[in-house]
């Protein structure tokens, strides 16, 4: 009797059955070490964003552009009622205080050349940092002070500046001379309350001398050393910008968008312009007292790298319990076929190979292109494969066979990382046409008969 059981549970434990639970757990079991190549990649892209803030800091950051604004003080009356403690009549008392009046200009022009700098590299990480010359020239119209309930004799027209609100004031690598109808004056960098943008500011100088006829053109360059991207606030009555640089992968941001009929992106850069009227957003052209945040209204470019070498190993990740699954089942449709026995161990080493695909991938990508490190990992995890196959398999026929079953995969897989808009598609016909091929091998298979080995 006991040589019954031990006759039973020997045939069931090489069922098929069994063998199939078995190979599904360990493809289970092998999402443990896939996951610890996750939080690998995760790691490694953490550490590059850390390293590419560090250069960014030091290099500069994004640049936002709020000005030019014409800035001119004026005289504020605070009226105040006074008890005389003595007599108890009232009296008013009147204290005069300084405020400051901001005009917004009628036109700003803009041309900017961003030029992209391949040089600074800290260890094996790039950064997306620029040079930008910026050109800008407009003009002030007549001041329309009646709006803010100013007369004008409290406006202090000989204390008037012109001030530029900016990010990224360290970063400025040029003489800041501005020209206001046909004198010369120059920026200064000012103290600012507003934590998110500095300040630059001319010498005071008399504005109705400076500007007679009630018009004061302006024009002044600026070059920054910068990163990410470039925005400006369109704060004149037309506002128009024009960018060129030999970016080519630009995203455009922000309220408004650039003309396409005019837009242009190839390899060897983009061009894009905007023209925004005073109708287009919805704020004055003057202010009292303090300028307000019109962010909201920002426009312009980020700057960006379409291939992020640590995204594309985290989406070549997410397939790696398909292509152990693949693998596996087509390892185990040879062994039912042609009745070959492999043992779980052996099922362990080729998950354990295939999973060593992703870790070499992320190492080589950080020294190479995604592209060349992709092929180098897939050929060397399926020689490794093919060559540890023909030791237990006995023949060159079904390794070569299974070589070539991997190397179809990895491809389907490498096109459906290079894909986006298509991605769901392609997958989703590809593996149509795998479930085809499994149905259609494993058409003879009895699977009713439990002792198919």
């Amino acid at each position: 009797m006991n040589q019954n059981k031990g006759s039973f549970l020997g045939s069931f434990l090489q069922s098929t059955t069994i063998k199939m639970i078995m190979v599904g757990m360990l493809t289970l079991v092998l999402l443990i070490p896939l996951a610890f190549v996750n939080d690998l990649i995760h790691e490694r892209s953490e550490r590059k964003k850390e390293v590419v803030n560090e250069v960014s800091q030091l290099w500069g950051k994004d640049v936002f552009f709020y000005g030019p604004i014409l800035k001119v003080p004026y005289k504020s009356y605070t009226e105040t009622a006074v008890v005389d403690s003595k007599t108890n009549q009232t009296s008013i008392e009147r204290k005069t205080s300084v405020e400051y009046a901001y005009f917004f200009p009628d036109k700003i022009s803009n041309i900017s050349d961003i030029k992209k700098n391949t040089s600074l590299k800290r260890g094996i990480y790039s950064n997306v940092v620029y040079t930008a010359d910026m050109k800008f020239d407009g003009h002030f119209g007549k001041l329309n002070f009646e709006k803010l309930d100013l007369t004008d004799e409290d406006l202090e027209w000989d204390k008037a500046s012109l001030v530029v609100k900016t990010t990224n004031l360290k970063s400025i690598k040029s003489d800041l001379a501005v020209k206001l109808n046909q004198q010369n004056f120059n920026f200064e960098s000012k103290e600012s309350d507003d934590n998110f943008y500095g300040m630059l500011e001319t010498g005071t100088f008399d504005y109705r001398t400076l500007a007679p006829n009630g018009k004061l053109d302006f024009s002044f360059a600026m070059k920054y050393n910068g990163s990410n991207s470039i925005k400006f606030i369109p704060i004149g009555k037309t506002t128009q910008i024009n960018l060129n640089s030999d970016w080519d992968s630009p995203s455009f941001e922000g309220m408004f968008a650039a003309n396409d009929a005019t837009k242009s992106i190839s390899k060897k850069g983009f061009h894009a312009d905007w023209k925004i009227m005073d109708v287009n957003r919805s704020f004055s052209q003057q202010y009292t007292k303090k300028l307000p945040n019109l962010n909201e209204y920002s426009f312009g470019v980020k700057l960006i790298e379409t291939v992020d070498e640590y995204q594309q190993n985290d989406r070549a990740s997410k397939y790696g319990f398909l292509v152990i699954g693949l693998t596996f089942l087509v390892y185990f449709l040879i062994q039912l076929i042609n009745k070959i026995n492999i043992h779980i161990f052996q099922y362990t080493m080729l998950g354990l190979a295939l999973i060593m695909f992703y870790t070499l991938l992320i190492a080589i990508t950080e020294h190479s292109s995604f592209s060349l490190a992709y092929l180098i990992a897939s050929v060397a995890v399926i020689g490794m494969i093919v060559l540890y196959s023909i030791t237990f398999l006995k023949t060159k026929k079904f390794p070569l066979f299974i070589g070539t079953a991997l190397s179809g995969i990895y491809a389907f897989i490498y096109v459906i990382i290079q894909l986006e808009n298509y991605a769901l598609l392609v997958g989703s016909i590809g593996l149509f046409i795998i479930l085809g091929l499994v149905m259609y091998f494993s058409r003879k298979i009895d699977w009713n008969n439990s002792n198919n080995q």
